[in-house]
């Protein structure tokens, strides 16, 4: 998978390029990462590449003309023909759709991604008519630059391909995953997802290492029984718990069973009387 990235800073991914899973995809071969200096792509000796707005206002604003002369370098089919399955430009923008790991999975099944950083009040607009296919955000605050997000996307997506992770289900058993939902997948006796992992739309658990006990905590004990079905009901239990407190939300989209449900009611109905 090929990924290329315009940015006036492309110095900026020395750093996380040459770390981790990234370093190692490249090195293997799996991604290839090119990033694509947009001051090499101006026709002025101070090398612009921003000017102000039309119609006033604080900032500055991206030329299209650097941007637009970078994309006509790299190959990548103009937009009303494009074959967004199969290679995908986006824009990285505060106004953009928020990226989710749904979203990512999307990107990880392409074979190029192309991002645009953005830079000071934004690009210009006709840059994002003509070229890009989406705008994605990572979060609801502002940034100096699409550098940040696009390698926060870059790592979430790569992470994803075949041959990244040491172990594949890395990749699928953590927070948000949606595979093998507890009604969709096998169920124990006992009614809960028979891996220990699949989060079926909801936070991940807690997780614990040795040793046993650290600064007077210690780990659960159900954690250190052997008893698998035990610890599987436990584990669940505790992702529902900790999403209902810090990610009520997703508990609308996730897919919950009967007895996630009774146990959601009892957890609500302790919070709203401790007595109980």
């Amino acid at each position: 998978m090929r990924f290329d990235i315009l940015t006036i800073f492309p110095a900026f991914f020395n750093g996380p390029l040459d770390h981790g899973v990234l370093k190692r995809a490249i090195a293997t071969g799996i991604v290839d990462v090119r990033t694509h200096d947009l001051r090499a792509f101006t026709h002025d000796r101070h090398r612009t590449v921003d000017d102000r707005p039309f119609g006033g206002g604080e900032g500055m604003v991206l030329k299209p003309e650097p941007i637009h002369d970078c994309f006509q370098t790299l190959g990548i089919a103009p937009k009303p023909t494009r074959d967004t399955a199969r290679e995908t430009v986006i824009l990285l923008s505060a106004q953009g759709q928020p990226f989710t790991q749904t979203i990512a999975h999307e990107l990880a099944a392409t074979e190029r991604v192309v991002f645009l950083c953005g830079r000071y009040e934004g690009i210009d607009e006709r840059i994002n008519t003509l070229l890009c296919d989406r705008e994605l955000s990572i979060g609801d605050y502002i940034l100096s630059g699409g550098e940040l997000a696009a390698a926060v996307i870059l790592d979430s997506v790569v992470r994803l391909l075949p041959g990244v992770l040491g172990n594949p289900d890395s990749a699928r058993n953590e927070s948000f995953g949606t595979e093998a939902a507890p009604e969709k997948g096998a169920l124990t006796a006992d009614g809960v997802p028979d891996s220990t992992h699949l989060s079926g739309g909801l936070l991940d658990y807690p997780h614990y290492t040795r040793p046993a006990e650290f600064l007077g905590l210690g780990v659960p004990e159900v954690l250190q029984q052997g008893d698998h079905s035990a610890i599987r009901k436990w584990r669940r239990e505790m992702a529902l718990s900790k999403t209902l407190r810090n990610r009520p939300d997703l508990l609308a989209k996730a897919d919950l069973t009967r007895k996630d449900q009774e146990f959601l009611s009892r957890l609500e109905l302790t919070e709203d009387d401790p007595s109980t």
